[in-house]
């Protein structure tokens, strides 16, 4: 159970941020000012009351009798009679017996209680020192006394000066008020200062509560403007800022998710529908009778085949796109593209034997071209017309010629492992060797539908030691595709021209699954025009270190001989 504040915290949390600054600056500044004023009063009093005692020694000693009593002598005996009152002390007259003769002395705060007997032995221990004495009214004197000689050389007498402390509080009750006075107005100047203060630094953080509920209104596009990486506002409005384009981005990442979700379950939904739609007419017009004999029943059965098979590979593209789109870590390893390039070849002659198909290898000094095939039965005998400065990357390249007659379609080829060239930057790159086979089938096969069945295609593989990556091109003679739709061709279901997709049998999945595998393996993929007409896509991905690849392919030996092809 969470615990309620009482009224004091909820007092302390409704008042504002600059009032609490202001207040509490002002708090810190009036304790100060009164722990240093009752601090100095004491040290202050004692150093007046101090400067009295210093006083008193001297003037003690000094015979004070002559100048404030006037000396008479009455039956033998001294009789001394004030004449005049200093103002600023008192003086007491004792005999040689410590008998009190006479005092004087006027103060408004009280006089004070000089002691009626004070004998030779006590002056005379006390000559040198300075003493309290009570006085009326509740004050205070400061005493001191001397012995001096009596009249005309009689018996000595004592005189016993006192000074009032009064003086010491009065100087202290005037220092206190003009430093209360002070301190008030301090006070009050300080506040406004700090309020003004408070006011123009926290102008930063007023743009900070703007913006804050602008975006709270739902404008996400403000943004903060003092970046100064050295105050805690700057580094509070970056913060904000990044903050702001995450979300920004998410939000449009969002509304890109939702569009694209809601376009792809369309399209999937019609991509579907439509063999479903075939199936279901085929089944209700043999329900019905319409497909009578074995002739009809077989067409039909055909025809559901096909279109089954054309949903089948359409589920399977959804599952392998939702498997990509789960993010789940590849089984990275050292991969050369090489063998995987003529891997491609051989399958995609083997598919389409009228295909010409060359790899093109660029890691070595000169560029190494294997002319795989051109099954073409009315070839005339003799070299083959791919220039003679080709040469092969291995095996793949040597075909095993035959009598060309019309029942000839297909050269044997020699699948016997191939020997790849010692190369300085071998294109080995880090990658799942299945997904990195499944992309150059996607991009070969999407090349085979949009050129046309004569044209060539070419494998180049190629790596870049400076910028660390190894890549795989296909490259196409087509049509081309246009720079404005070239960011878009790699969305699902997208096609630049529906009839022909559906012409070719293409369902808009293939380069989206390039686009999310060689996402998951850190690579990218892009498209550009091939010099003469036609697409190029380039697969890139990084180059395994050193120490992953295999010896033999970073010995420096001397490459093959050309091959007579």
């Amino acid at each position: 159970m969470a615990h309620k504040p009482d009224a004091v915290t909820r007092w302390w949390r409704a008042i504002s941020l600059r009032a609490k600054v202001t207040g509490v600056t002002v708090a810190v500044l009036a304790l100060g000012l009164l722990v240093a004023g009752l601090g100095t009063v004491p040290i202050l009093r004692t150093s007046i009351v101090g400067n009295i005692e210093g006083q008193l020694p001297a003037l003690v000693a000094t015979d004070l009798a002559p100048r404030y009593f006037d000396v008479s002598t009455e039956d033998d005996k001294t009789v001394y009679t004030a004449r005049e009152s200093p103002r600023d002390f008192f003086v007491a007259i004792y005999d040689g017996e410590g008998v009190l003769q006479a005092t004087t002395g006027n103060s408004t705060n009280g006089t004070p209680l000089f002691p009626s007997t004070y004998t030779l032995l006590d002056a005379q221990n006390n000559t040198d020192s300075v003493f309290s004495l009570d006085g009326t009214k509740g004050s205070s004197f400061r005493a001191a006394v001397a012995l001096f000689p009596g009249e005309g050389g009689g018996a000595l007498r004592i005189q016993m000066v006192a000074m009032p402390l009064d003086y010491a509080d009065r100087i202290i009750s005037q220092f206190f008020g003009i430093y209360v006075t002070v301190a008030l107005v301090t006070i009050l100047i300080a506040a406004l200062l700090t309020r003004g203060l408070v006011t123009l630094t926290f102008r930063r953080l007023g743009q900070v509560e703007s913006t804050a509920m602008s975006i709270a209104a739902g404008n996400f596009s403000q943004r903060l403007t003092d970046l100064e990486p050295t105050t805690e506002v700057g580094r509070l409005n970056y913060a904000i800022n990044t903050m702001l384009d995450r979300v920004d981005g998410s939000l449009a990442q969002r509304d890109r998710t939702v569009q694209h979700m809601r376009r792809f379950i369309g399209d999937a939904s019609h991509e579907l529908r439509t063999p479903l739609v075939s199936v279901r007419g085929y089944a209700e017009l043999y329900r019905m009778g319409a497909i009578k004999g074995e002739e009809d029943t077989a067409r039909a059965m055909e025809r559901i085949e096909k279109e089954a098979i054309r949903m089948g590979v359409l589920v399977e593209d959804l599952l392998a796109l939702a498997r990509l789109d789960e993010e789940r870590e590849p089984e990275i390893e050292a991969l050369d593209l090489r063998p995987i390039a003529r891997d491609a070849a051989l399958d995609l002659r083997v598919a389409a034997p009228a295909r010409t198909v060359t790899v093109i290898d660029r890691t070595v000094e000169a560029p190494l071209i294997d002319v795989t095939t051109r099954s073409n039965p009315i070839l005339p005998e003799g070299p083959s017309p791919a220039p003679r400065a080709a040469r092969s990357l291995g095996a793949l390249g040597r075909l095993r010629r035959r009598s060309r007659t019309p029942s000839a379609q297909v050269p044997a080829i020699d699948f016997t492992e191939a020997t790849d060239i010692p190369v300085r930057t071998p294109p080995i790159v880090l990658g799942e060797e299945n997904k990195v086979r499944q992309v150059v089938t996607n991009l070969l096969g999407n090349a085979r539908r949009f050129s046309p069945p004569e044209s060539p295609l070419e494998i180049v593989v190629d790596a870049d030691r400076v910028r660390g990556t190894g890549s795989i091109s296909i490259v196409d003679h087509g049509e081309g595709i246009p720079p404005q739709i070239r960011e878009q061709i790699f969305e699902r279901f997208w096609r630049a021209d529906t009839s022909r997709a559906r012409e070719t049998g293409g369902s808009g999945l293939g380069l989206a699954i390039v686009a999310s595998i060689v996402k998951a393996l850190h690579g990218s993929v892009a498209v550009s025009e091939t010099p003469g007409g036609g697409a190029t896509f380039t697969v890139t991905l990084p180059l395994a270190p050193s120490r992953a690849t295999p010896a033999h392919l970073l010995e420096d030996t001397q490459p093959l001989d050309p091959l007579d092809l």
